[in-house]
């Protein structure tokens, strides 16, 4: 590999423009690629197939308009709202629905709704007593009505009876009638055939006749009697249907009025339904406001459908936009941070500040203008292709805004470190007589090395985070992984092609006058056989000090570690929200006043999703009932303030609603109401026929901060098990591994502690701006392990394999571990103090959750640097002696020889200073190393 490098290093160093040409080409490439290809970043986090994502894609299915993005803001004034006012807030409201997918309610509307609710049941339950006093007076009305039909009907029959009776006994006259009209007509024939036979004499005869006229008047007599009978029967007749047709007139009328009295009936009790339910909800609404009790504060949640859990970033200019033009109206309105997320900036003035001081550092160690700025040129290019390709891609992988800023901050660090890493190689050798081509060669082909295998460790490292399983995490890891592989990449390509162009004003002026001279020496020193360096003295440096007491150091680092880490047994995981905001800022303002005037539940609010088995009844009351069943049951949880409905899908089915906890969305309470919850919710859907699953960004928050904390663990296993494995092939020891990884949790404690004391705890919390202490950001640990691992192993490399190679060319363990540590303390001393600047200018950074990544992060590499490997590592391996390089035989057989500094090149290197010419043999044999001393120690 070394080999490999150190003919790349030629060959750059031959060819400086090509690469030049090739690393401008790509920058323009990947910078054409973001420009095009580019989309709005988002800060939503969410896992795939989680709890929490399953719910609300069902909300998104059933019920859009409740499960779009959703923002708030706030309207404040001095003085009450005044009418001119309410009506330029309606206005503003009315030109945000014009927006696209925007959906947004008038505040004032709203409330005065709210408040005439009580009204409104008031004049209900007016109406129903006025109702229910109406159907009893129906009732009487229809039953006294009952009761004259019934009189009715009994004197119908008993005329109906006595008309039958006098039928009958019509009949019976008219039969009597006609039996004695008959019998008269026969009498009567029979006289007149005795008269006209001469057998009744005249006088007789005319005697019966006038009996029989006499007989016959009579029974006409009897005749119109009978019919002036049947007249009257017929009159009663006519009567007496005329009485039949008005009872069953009047049975009708009762019938129309015991409807109508059932129909009062039923609408009484649908309106006493509907008043119950309503002052259910009312209930489980009470002291939800929009507009506070003073009038001088009102809030409305605005939505925008299919935003993705990101806002457009023209969407949100015109909500800005349009709220601010109220100013002249005197109302001050803020946002909330899901309008006010600008995404676009990576770097801020803290992070700028931090670049300037390791500028200075690059200064005072390099003593050059040029040589200072070499390396963060290097540095910004490297981010430069890692940044805009990672955000080129942006268009087919979803990437959170916290990713682009992680690989920045790494990119910036390490590409820093690794190219200085290779200056200052190849300054030493520049000073020693070395001609520049065959110095950046070597340099490339040694510290290359080592940084190639130290950058390795840091992509391994980030890369793993995949194995967390979850997916923002993972693309978080990758696009900081190819940020820092591109730093390589330009650390042992473009870095030696720009020291070739610079030539000797590497140097500083002074050594560059003194750079001929100082050949000429050595090439004398060559001819005449003497050795080329003075014996160095090991009496001196901040190792040697650490050797003469070395419990002392050891007990001191426990000691600050212990202090630095004592918080972390605190740590307690969550996602940012409104409350770490900037102080001031309008995200910040908006989420305190909601707090304060409205609940600070209401900046979180949990939502509720009910599959019904069956769709609920048609008709407003029964969905109300419906809604109120469940919503009792939901409110009924300890720690929930209040729940409001918050729609229902077509088909009926489906249900959502708006949980408010007593606690923001960040606060323990909180995430103890969610936990309840979720372990009460399959019940109650289980006792309303129903699936209940929670959602909502609070829901989201803590369920992906629970599974970040279960991944942690094995994330650990996973690097620490790395570390042993790596550090075993570097060091080909058993004693290094294991107190190198165990430095590396010290330094993880300390950093953990530190973020914790700062962010969750509260202390200092004016100096760094943390004007609202709460949980840490969920993945950080996470992040931390994985970024401090990878640095740690830096400069593990670079300090401990100079005394790995300082004792294999025969020097004792104890003089080895100061020979070997001065010989890198310097340029690892620069390295981490312009690490720890480049982190702690994002401490102060724009975005709030970068903030305790950069502190954790410069106070990890701060640990780890200055006490972990530069003081406890020497005063372990000085306590150890030679047991500390101790490897079993079997194991050195079969472990591969990793060079990491390489050694093996160095000694295939022959170098004449008087002609400035390098041959390169790879396939010399190797001298034996306790008989050979490589001219330029590795890290020298």
């Amino acid at each position: 590999m070394a080999t490999l490098l150190h003919r790349l290093g030629r060959w750059c160093a031959r060819h400086p423009w090509r690469v030049v040409v090739a690393w401008a080409a790509l920058l323009a490439l990947t910078l054409t690629g973001m420009l095009t290809l580019a989309k709005p970043l988002s800060n939503e986090f969410s896992i795939p197939g989680s709890r929490f994502e399953a719910v609300l894609e069902t909300l998104q299915e059933e019920i859009p308009e409740a499960a779009g993005t959703t923002g708030t803001i706030v309207f404040s004034t001095d003085a009450p709202f005044t009418a001119e006012q309410e009506e330029a807030v309606a206005g503003a409201v009315e030109r945000w629905n014009e927006l696209p997918d925007v959906t947004a309610t008038d505040p004032f509307v709203a409330q005065a709704e709210i408040d005439s609710t009580e009204d409104d049941l008031a004049d209900g339950q007016a109406e129903l007593d006025d109702g229910r006093a109406q159907l009893e007076q129906g009732e009487a009305d229809l039953e006294e009505a009952r009761q004259q039909v019934a009189d009715g009907r009994e004197q119908l029959e008993a005329g109906e009876a006595q008309l039958e009776e006098s039928r009958a006994q019509l009949e019976a006259g008219r039969t009597q009638l006609e039996a004695a009209q008959a019998d008269l007509d026969a009498q009567r024939q029979q006289l007149e055939a005795g008269a006209a036979a001469g057998m009744v004499p005249p006088e007789q005869a005319a005697a019966a006749r006038a009996q029989l006229d006499a007989g016959q008047a009579q029974i006409d007599a009897q005749r119109q009697q009978l019919e002036a009978g049947e007249a009257e029967l017929a009159a009663g007749e006519a009567q007496l249907e005329e009485s039949r047709t008005q009872l069953e007139e009047a049975e009708a009328q009762i019938a129309d009025g015991e409807q109508e009295l059932a129909d009062g009936r039923t609408e009484l009790e649908e309106g006493e339904a509907a008043v119950a339910v309503g002052r259910r909800m009312a209930d489980l609404t009470e002291g939800f406001r929009l507009v506070n009790e003073d009038a001088t504060v009102a809030m409305t949640q605005l939505s925008v459908q299919d935003a993705g859990g990101l806002i457009p970033p023209e969407t949100t200019e015109a909500i800005q936009q349009i709220g601010g033009e109220l100013v002249d109206d005197g109302i001050t309105v803020t946002f909330s941070k899901e309008i006010t997320d600008d995404l676009n900036s990576l770097l801020g003035p803290g992070e700028v500040l931090g670049l300037v001081f390791a500028g200075v550092v690059l200064m005072v160690m390099l003593g050059t203008l040029v040589a200072a700025g070499l390396p963060l040129l290097m540095a910004l290019v490297g981010v430069g292709v890692g940044l805009t390709g990672a955000l080129a891609l942006s268009t087919w992988v979803d990437m959170m805004s916290i990713t682009p800023v992680l690989a920045l901050m790494l990119g910036l660090a390490v590409g820093i470190d690794y190219s200085l890493f290779l200056i200052n190689r190849h300054r030493q050798q520049l000073r020693r007589g070395m001609p520049v081509r065959e110095s950046i060669a070597l340099a490339v082909g040694t510290s290359g090395n080592a940084v190639t295998f130290a950058g390795l460790t840091v992509i391994i490292a980030l890369a793993a985070l995949t194995l967390t399983g979850i997916p923002f995490l993972g693309v978080m890891g990758l696009v900081a992984a190819a940020t820092v592989a591109i730093a390589v990449l330009v650390a042992i390509t473009l870095t030696p092609a720009a020291l070739s162009l610079m030539g000797d004003k590497v140097l500083p002026r002074k050594a560059r006058a003194t750079l001929a001279e100082t050949r000429t020496r050595l090439a004398e020193r060559a001819a005449a056989d003497e050795p080329h360096h003075e014996p160095e003295d090991t009496t001196k440096g901040w190792a040697a000090i650490v050797q003469r007491r070395p419990w002392l150091a050891i007990l001191a680092v426990l000691a600050l570690v212990a202090g630095l880490g004592y918080p972390t047994g605190q740590l307690r995981l969550g996602l940012p929200d409104g409350s770490s905001e900037p102080d001031g800022s309008s995200a910040y303002l908006t989420y305190d006043t909601v707090r304060e005037e409205f609940g600070a539940g209401a900046n979180g609010p949990i939502i509720a999703v009910a599959e019904l088995d069956a769709p609920v009844a048609d008709g407003e009351t029964a969905l109300l009932e419906a809604q109120a069943d469940i919503a009792e049951d939901l409110a009924a949880v300890d720690g929930v303030v209040r729940v409001l409905p918050a729609g229902v899908n077509d088909d009926r089915d489906v249900l959502a609603f708006q949980v408010q906890p007593e606690g923001g969305p960040a606060e323990a309470s909180t995430e103890d109401l969610v936990h309840r919850l979720s372990d009460t919710v399959e019940q109650i859907g289980a006792d309303h026929g129903a699936t209940i699953g929670i959602t909502g960004q609070t829901v989201a928050n803590i369920d992906i901060s629970g599974q970040l904390a279960d991944a942690l663990p094995i994330y650990l296993l996973v690097v620490v098990g790395l570390s042993l494995i790596l550090l075993l092939l570097v060091f080909r020891s058993i004693v290094i591994p294991l107190l190198a990884t165990g430095g590396f949790l010290l330094s993880v404690v300390a950093a953990f502690g530190a973020v914790v004391a700062v962010y969750q705890l509260g202390h200092l919390s004016p100096i760094f701006d943390v004007h609202e202490p709460g949980p840490i950001l969920s993945f950080l640990p996470i992040l931390l392990i994985g970024i401090l691992f990878g640095l740690a192993m830096d400069y593990q490399v670079f300090l401990v394999s100079a005394m790995r190679e300082e004792h294999v060319h025969g020097t004792d363990a104890r003089t080895a571990v100061v020979t070997g540590f001065n010989h890198s303390a310097r340029v690892v001393t620069a390295a981490a103090i312009i690490m720890i600047s480049v982190f702690a200018g994002f401490v102060w950074a724009h975005l709030a959750m970068v903030r305790p990544i950069g502190m954790g992060l410069a106070i990890g590499v701060l640990v780890d640097a200055f006490l972990v490997r530069m003081t406890l590592t020497p005063a372990v391996m000085t306590l150890l002696g030679e047991k500390a390089w101790w490897l079993p035989r079997w194991l050195d057989k079969i472990l591969p020889d990793v060079d990491v500094e390489g050694a093996k090149l160095e000694r295939t290197v022959a170098v004449a200073p008087a002609t400035g010419t390098v041959d390169v043999d790879p396939e010399a044999p190797e001298a034996p190393e306790a008989q050979t001393e490589p001219e330029v120690s590795p890290s020298r």
